[in-house]
């Protein structure tokens, strides 16, 4: 009987923290809603030279929607801009490392950043996306 009372209050405060958690909320970007169709967008710079802005596909991820923009010169991968990404601070360190290295590369086939794989895979597919539909 001693026992009880200390058994009864643990109980209890361990399960304050379940009652208590809220799952996160959707950002209403769901996989229900249909993605839009990428535009591509062209203009002509100081010198001659066709610059297109090409969105990626929007990803959905675990970790939240990643989505990025890719600017050409030409045929090559001018910038690469975030315009969805997940609010979570490994994808914050992890977005200069992957954009440098697609600037490096001038494609979709570059290596996941350790620690924020499932970003990494979302900018990816985004990425791949944006480069298919420029052609």
């Amino acid at each position: 009987m001693k026992r009880a009372l200390p058994v009864l209050v643990l109980s209890v405060a361990g399960l304050i923290p379940v009652w208590r958690y809220a799952p996160s909320q959707d950002t209403g970007a769901g996989a229900a809603a249909p993605a839009p169709a990428p535009s591509l967008s062209s203009s002509t710079g100081p010198g001659g030279s066709t610059s297109t802005v090409v969105p990626g596909s929007t990803v959905d991820t675990e970790k939240g929607p990643v989505q990025v923009e890719v600017t050409f010169q030409g045929d090559r991968i001018a910038s690469v801009r975030m315009l969805r990404q997940p609010d979570h601070p490994q994808t914050t360190a992890a977005v200069p490392k992957l954009i440098e290295e697609t600037l490096r590369a001038q494609s979709a086939d570059i290596d996941t950043v350790s620690g924020a794989t499932v970003t990494s895979d979302g900018y990816r597919q985004s990425l791949q996306a944006a480069l298919d539909a420029k052609g």
